[in-house]
């Protein structure tokens, strides 16, 4: 975004979005074609930006022993920064304990969780590859598309002159994707506010909304504060610290990406998105951008781990059961283990949830206490998701060039 005036009418998007879809209700379910449009324009980007990126990116790498350590590299940000933000939830709802005295007013397993039950680790593992690419394409599974697009721009720098020219192809292919973002960008305040204002005009308007909120006020808080720690101390310090950066400007540049994320509740449709603003407004370059980003997307789910493990210890204390140190840990490590490898399975924030429920044998049923709102915190989880990918970048960028500086291998 090379003007601001674009950045101030998205935010004007969402705040008229607020304020049309509390006061107007369900009549603002007629604009809901206008945020299906320009939701569905950004996910049609999402397969060949994918695609393309992840090629580009791999091949940037250069040397295949750059390929492991960069890998490394993200991969310990992924986890660490998702471990750290479990922690936190887990110590705020210990803390505020949202679930005491809430009656449990659910007694069968959601519709849309039902049958996700027998979803364990090993579905996980299967998802990583797909015997039809094609089909993965049209179900929007991504994290087999990332496999088979690392792999594949991998050995294309094997191949010599030929493989430079498939390369230069989806270098171009890329920027071209680049380019429609730009110009689907200007429709972006218009998707935003019918997205945001149909999305609270089917939950029944800002009276409903406030009377769900009643019910489980506390519970929204505890995972709202939780976020925001992680959101604007956590990140912002490992961005300081590593790359030297003023997180400010570096948040300042990236607040298109973040209302998006907003607006959607997607990190994949939101990509296109993240990355032009990650090279153009914040100078990561494109090298790491191209290779941090899809994967963040798919994977690195800081937000959703940290909600899933507020979610479990709620429905726990609703029930009045005790979880002890160890039941936490396993909640700990099972919601920063799904939240990074579950990203290939449709709902996976859902099925994830599922695991780590069953993980420490807490029952089904408690999900339905928390449906009700969820749209709302699933839209601040995707901004908190898509924030941990871009300060990901902006870190592997700086360790790349501190590891060059040391006469690194290149």
């Amino acid at each position: 975004m090379k003007h601001n005036g674009l950045l101030y009418l998205m935010i004007t998007g969402i705040l008229l979005g607020v304020f049309c879809g509390w006061f107007y209700g369900e009549t603002m379910l007629s604009v809901g074609w206008l945020g299906d449009m320009f939701l569905d324009a950004l996910k049609m980007l999402v397969v060949p930006l994918i695609i393309s990126s992840m090629i580009v990116g791999i091949s940037g790498l250069g040397d295949i022993r750059n390929v492991g350590k960069t890998g490394l590299i993200t991969l310990t940000y992924f986890m660490a920064t998702t471990g750290i933000a479990v922690g936190i939830g887990l110590v705020l709802v210990n803390i505020m304990k949202p679930g005491v005295a809430v009656e449990m007013t659910v007694d069968k397993i959601p519709e849309n969780v039902a049958g996700k039950e027998a979803i364990g680790i090993t579905d996980i593992l299967q998802s990583f590859v797909s015997p039809n690419l094609i089909q993965s394409m049209a179900n929007m599974e991504i994290l087999p598309l990332i496999i088979f697009s690392l792999v594949f721009g991998g050995v294309l720098t094997t191949l010599g002159e030929p493989g430079k020219q498939a390369i230069a192809f989806f270098d171009t292919v890329n920027n071209a994707i680049m380019k429609i973002v730009h110009l689907l960008m200007y429709f972006a305040p218009v998707g935003v506010f019918a997205l945001i204002a149909s999305k609270l005009g089917a939950a029944g308007g800002g009276d409903l909304f406030l009377a769900e909120l009643a019910k489980i006020g506390k519970y929204a808080w505890t995972v709202i504060l939780a976020l925001l720690v992680h959101g604007l101390f956590v990140l912002p310090t490992i961005l300081f610290i590593v790359t030297k950066r003023n997180p400010l400007l570096y948040f300042k540049n990236l607040t298109a990406a973040l209302t998006t994320a907003f607006s959607t509740a997607s990190s994949s449709a939101t990509l296109p998105v993240t990355i032009e603003c990650a090279e153009e407004n914040n100078h990561v370059s494109r090298k790491a951008s191209l290779f941090v980003l899809p994967l963040g997307a798919t994977v690195n789910m800081n937000g959703t781990a940290l909600y899933e493990a507020v979610a479990v210890m709620f429905i726990a204390q609703m029930m009045g059961i005790e979880m002890g140190f160890a039941e936490q840990i396993i909640v700990l490590i099972t919601a920063t283990l799904a939240g990074i490898g579950a990203a290939g399975i449709p709902e996976a924030g859902l099925v994830t949830m599922v695991m780590v429920l069953q993980a420490v044998g807490l029952p089904l049923e408690g999900i339905g206490m928390l449906l009700s709102i969820d749209w709302f915190l699933d839209r601040c989880r995707t901004t908190l998701n898509v924030w941990g990918d871009s300060v990901g970048a902006a870190v592997v960028d700086a360790l790349e060039e501190k590891w060059v500086e040391k006469g690194g291998d290149q």
